[in-house]
């Protein structure tokens, strides 16, 4: 029996957990709102967030960690410079690993076996969080662990900027222009990086690599239309 999983994911796999956390959410009477508050989202999973400190590694900085024995995240309360923005996509995170790569009945348990095909250190690693700001890029992982933390932070961003609600933030608005990009993050109480980082992954812009000029991206992928759609209707969201 293992606590932590490993599988692949496509991208709509993982958008499609992501609406199972909306789902719980309306079930348990706290039905998400924009901008998300990831800690209402914790709270419907039953996992506690709370704040502490973590010290450094030899790797450096820890963010974050997750306990799921504990059904715990906690926060580093020693981050330099912390913004809302930041604090959600590092909540976001961690529930990405809950959702993705705990096995939850496991958990539950009392058992402590950490095995996830990676090694007893790679998986340990799983319950360090040492950034939330990573540039969405699936083909640059290399690795289980790299492919874990994609996974981790592509889900945080499908639960902070779900497509309905970048649909509705995005009207009349030009994509092209930071001040409006500026507004939208504001709305959706995310970073700039956050923001830029899904809009790219979903082809609505593109930003060169050390340029500060956005240029229309491509057009929204054949079937991603219809797949919002989909999940559109598949439950309630509220806006402020």
């Amino acid at each position: 029996m293992n606590i932590f999983k490993y599988k692949f994911y496509s991208k709509e796999e993982i958008e499609q957990k992501a609406h199972e956390v909306f789902k719980i959410m309306e079930l348990e009477n706290i039905p998400p709102r924009w901008p998300f508050e990831a800690t209402c989202a914790a709270d419907a999973l039953e996992i506690r967030v709370v704040w502490d400190t973590i010290p450094s590694d030899n790797q450096g900085l820890i963010v974050a960690r997750i306990e799921p024995l504990k059904r715990k995240i906690t926060l580093n309360e020693n981050i330099p410079n912390r913004s809302k923005g930041f604090e959600e996509s590092t909540i976001a995170h961690e529930l990405g690993h809950w959702m993705l790569h705990i096995n939850q009945d496991e958990a539950d348990g009392l058992t402590e076996q950490l095995e996830l095909n990676l090694g007893i250190e790679d998986a340990r690693k799983l319950f360090l969080c040492r950034t939330s700001e990573t540039k969405i890029n699936n083909a640059n992982v290399q690795n289980n662990l790299d492919k874990i933390e994609w996974q981790a932070q592509y889900f945080a961003s499908c639960l902070l900027m779900p497509r309905q609600i970048l649909q509705a933030k995005r009207k009349g608005r030009d994509l092209t222009n930071w001040k409006h990009l500026y507004a939208m993050k504001d709305e959706l109480g995310v970073t700039i990086s956050n923001l830029t980082n899904r809009l790219q992954d979903l082809g609505l812009i593109y930003i060169p690599k050390g340029s500060k000029q956005i240029y229309p991206g491509k057009a929204v992928p054949n079937g991603q239309t219809s797949l919002l759609n989909k999940q559109s209707a598949t439950y309630s969201t509220t806006l402020n």
